[in-house]
């Protein structure tokens, strides 16, 4: 007998299924046994009489007939609420050990270590299901936004030769007799790239050794890289960068319903235009509405993040907002200075709901000014001679940016630590297991 899904029972009224899954939840009312059985299609109440014992997560056949449930005993919550399967035999094809916690609750509240320590179990969970269901449909809809726009997909190395880019630290590895790095960025490779395929993007890892115990950073992260070539501003990529965030809250809105309900989350408002700023602009607007004067600082703090972000909400109705214009010798070798004030670059940052959640802006493509500013910065030739190599023969005016795909989901779905926006999160203290026990 074939298997069915859970999904498809609704409608197979007084016919007999073979349903696979995982025990749910057991309720024992002395002969009469309910079990909540799940797979990956949803969950379905089934009923028997004197079964054999079986414990929560234990994975089993049941075969049954699918009966339709008194209009009063309906449960709407659910897909197949208006059924229910008659079990005519159940099997046990993996046992389950007892559980260290109550997992067929609605919310499973464990703390944060807890919840991480026993991965491979609360993954099982639905709301935790749900928030990478949500970071799956993010990176989906990011990747079928480009393609509709003629971008060309490429997987970046994650081992490098040598640190160009400066900024965060980064984890040394030993590669065979020699030293290497952990990227930090697929930057160098995508705007080689735009050389070759004119618009290109990657959904890739990406490594900092900051050492930073925060909500909001991640030792290895996800990055949704673009770059496209022949542009005329860097108001370009602001307009790219838009496109690509409105497809993803659409695909978002249209495809996970249920799990945003979950959540009672609603996805960031936006206005007609994403806001865009100066840095000097947003530090003046700081200094209006609190006070504070940030106006000499090269970047904007965590608490300047949140409060430009209530501004664009209270004032432009957006809860993203553009910050541009950083200070360029703050910058990487490669920004494009703005003519009109060397001292500030074309770079751009995309807050949302009171943090970072891109970095972008326009690229260098002179040969010779690139040269210059690797001096100027203090790096060797030798060290980005193949991302040289590119720009010798020839690049096109480009620009581009990077979305955090953790920093997204967590800030849609409004889940405290981005720990929880990971699969399996890596931090000082963690690489699965916590380092420290």
């Amino acid at each position: 007998m074939e298997r069915n899904l859970i999904a498809e029972t609704v409608d197979k009224v007084d016919e007999e299924v073979r349903l696979l899954g995982w025990v749910n939840t057991i309720r024992d009312h002395g002969k009469i046994t309910f079990i909540d059985l799940r797979d990956r299609s949803g969950m379905v109440q089934c009923v028997g009489t004197n079964l054999e014992h079986v414990s929560p997560e234990s994975v089993v056949e049941i075969i049954g007939t699918v009966s339709g449930r008194p209009e009063n005993l309906v449960n709407s919550k659910i897909k197949t609420g208006s059924i229910e399967i008659q079990i005519k035999s159940l099997k046990v094809l993996s046992k389950a050990a007892e559980l260290p916690f109550d997992m067929g609750t609605e919310d499973l509240n464990l703390d944060l270590p807890t919840l991480l320590d026993y991965r491979a179990l609360t993954l099982r969970h639905k709301k935790q299901q749900a928030i990478f269901k949500v970071q799956a449909e993010i990176i989906n809809a990011f990747r079928q936004a480009l393609l509709k726009r003629d971008f060309v997909e490429f997987q970046a190395p994650s081992i490098i030769s040598s640190v160009p880019e400066g900024g965060a630290e980064v984890f040394k590895v030993k590669y065979f007799d020699h030293e290497a790095y952990l990227s930090q960025s697929p930057q160098l490779y995508k705007s080689l790239l735009v050389g070759i395929f004119e618009r290109v993007f990657s959904v890739n890892q990406i490594f900092r050794a900051e050492p930073s115990v925060t909500t909001r950073h991640l030792t290895e992260a996800t990055s949704l890289d673009v770059e496209f070539g022949f542009i005329e501003s860097w108001t370009d990529v602001l307009e790219m960068e838009e496109y690509v965030i409105r497809y993803i809250f659409s695909e978002v809105e249209k495809n996970c319903r249920e799990e945003l309900d979950l959540f009672n989350a609603t996805l960031p408002k936006i206005s007609d235009n994403i806001p865009t700023l100066k840095l000097k602009e947003a530090q003046e607007i700081i200094f209006q509405r609190t006070g504070r004067d940030v106006r000499q600082e090269k970047d904007l703090a965590p608490e300047d993040e949140r409060e430009m972000c209530k501004w664009s909400l209270e004032e432009k109705g957006s809860d993203l907002v553009f910050i541009s214009h950083f200070a360029t010798k703050k910058k990487p070798f490669y920004v494009l200075p703005d003519p009109e004030d060397p001292t500030y670059a074309f770079s751009v940052d995309l807050l949302g709901r009171g943090v970072e959640w891109s970095s972008g802006g326009q690229r260098l493509n002179d040969y010779e000014t690139i040269l210059k500013h690797l001096d100027e910065w203090g790096l060797k030739q030798k060290d980005v001679e193949l991302y040289l190599q590119s720009f010798k023969y020839g690049v096109p005016p480009l620009g581009g940016f990077a979305l955090g795909a953790e920093r997204m989901t967590m800030h849609i779905l409004g889940l405290k630590n981005v720990r929880e926006a990971s699969l399996f999160p890596r931090d000082m203290e963690r690489i699965d297991l916590r380092l420290s026990r």
